[in-house]
């Protein structure tokens, strides 16, 4: 009897703990992991590919998102299995997991183990003996390298708690740590960080990620929907171009070099940046990746073009802006910041953050005429202006006659104006997450009031 009253009072009180459905507790509960190529937070602000999707489904069922950060794989399984969350984002897709349904994958990538550069390559599983290998407890390559573990040399395990897929990186990058376990999109990411990490082996088994939400969960249906049809109409693909579009462009080579110039170059010009963040609102990191990829941050640069100094300023561009002197550093930087400023002020007031931004940073490399001209090529193939995911397909075709001989503007470099601008959201996502905000929460690219003239 005891036994039995014993039972029900468990059953009452994880029935208690469980979460209430969106509609009657009015916000959407998300468990995510704070993983660099998912969710990510800085002074505040909260971006990242995890964020945007949940934000949209959140609108998409009527409910407010509350996000619960998760250490490691792990507890982001048990949040679901135990029901204190809604859903949970970017898991990995495993079979016959108690309690839990996992939706249509939203992506996929290959597991790999990472080395430093200096060390050894594994041509196959049986070299692998003898090494200590890292892995995120709950993830996917812990999973598999128990499995490989029963059939090569021996090899250890190490199974981390609380910890991300930054945190191994970094004991690899610094020595500290033989080899780490992860997949090949984190691995591209950490590259812009940590340029001496290499491929030690690459596994043919990829790992699937998507949503996860209690077996019986009345919202199951509704997520499966709403992923189906973002993946139809495009959404999913600007959400991940935004996020991953722009981790191929740029070399190894040119990330070493510009983290040891962060070091020794940019401190120098760091007031400099701040203050025309100060003068035109835009964060003054995204200036520095601009003037980085334009000069190097080399004040005296000079193209054969004519366009000069930090922020390679043409000579009618300088004029307007009241530059006096195109080779002084603190002119230049002030005056590419208003002019990117004014470019994004020029463009229509429907286009949002942040293509708004790359949309802006195109036309500084191309011109506005140009950039106007690629919008109205866009129009006429029925792609979306306002987007950077489709302009970035559409300016390349500034370069063949079929297209720019209906132009004012005549032939443009478009696809010069793409590798700049995706140069440069590389060099904003080092710079972001190794340099502090200047007041970020100031900052808002839609809203620009010019200053006025020196």
């Amino acid at each position: 009897m005891r036994s039995g009253l014993g039972l029900f009072l468990l059953m009452i009180l994880a029935a208690c703990s469980r979460i209430e459905p969106p509609e009657q507790g009015g916000e959407l509960v998300v468990a995510v992991r704070k993983a660099p190529a998912y969710f990510d937070s800085d002074g505040g602000t909260v971006t990242g590919f995890d964020h945007d999707l949940a934000e949209l489904f959140g609108q998409d069922v009527g409910a407010k998102v509350r996000f619960v950060i998760a250490r490691d794989p792990a507890e982001l399984q048990e949040l679901v299995e135990k029901g204190k969350v809604h859903l949970a984002m970017s898991i990995a897709v495993r079979e016959h997991v108690p309690g839990v349904r996992f939706t249509t994958p939203l992506r996929h990538s290959r597991q790999l183990l990472v080395r430093h550069e200096d060390t050894p390559p594994v041509e196959r599983i049986g070299d692998l003996g003898g090494l200590s290998i890292e892995a995120l407890v709950g993830s996917p390559q812990a999973e598999l390298l128990q499995k490989v573990g029963g059939a090569t040399p021996a090899f250890t395990l190490v199974l981390k708690r609380h910890s991300n897929e930054f945190d191994l990186f970094e004991q690899v990058n610094s020595r500290h740590s033989e080899m780490v376990a992860s997949d090949l999109d984190h691995f591209r990411i950490a590259q812009n960080f940590y340029p001496h990490l290499d491929v030690a082996y690459l596994f043919q088994e990829s790992v699937h990620y998507a949503w996860a939400l209690p077996e019986g969960s009345n919202l199951f249906d509704k997520a499966q929907e709403f992923l189906e049809r973002i993946q139809q109409n495009g959404t999913l693909a600007r959400i991940n171009d935004r996020y991953f579009g722009h981790l191929d462009r740029v070399s190894d080579g040119d990330i070493a070099s510009f983290l040891v110039r962060i070091d020794t170059v940019l401190p120098r010009f760091r007031a400099d940046f701040i203050a025309a963040q100060s003068a035109t609102g835009i964060d003054w990191r995204l200036l520095a990746a601009l003037a980085y990829q334009e000069s190097r941050w080399d004040p005296l640069a000079t193209s054969p073009t004519g366009v000069r100094g930090m922020m390679m300023l043409t000579g009618d561009t300088a004029d307007r802006l009241r530059v006096t002197n195109r080779l002084d550093p603190r002119q230049s930087i002030r005056a590419g910041g208003r002019y990117l400023a004014d470019l994004m002020d020029q463009l229509p007031a429907e286009i949002v953050k942040p293509d708004r931004l790359w949309l802006a940073l195109a036309a500084y490399n191309l011109g506005m005429g140009h950039m106007n001209g690629a919008r109205v090529i866009a129009r006429g193939l029925k792609r979306d202006p306002d987007s950077w995911y489709e302009m970035k397909r559409v300016l390349p075709l500034l370069a063949r006659e079929q297209y720019y001989n209906r132009l004012k503007s005549g032939r443009g470099r478009g696809g010069e104006a793409v590798i700049m601008v995706e140069n440069i959201r590389t060099y904003y996502d080092v710079l972001s997450r190794k340099e502090r905000a200047h007041d970020e929460s100031e900052l808002d690219f839609r809203q620009y009031v010019p200053p006025s003239p020196p």
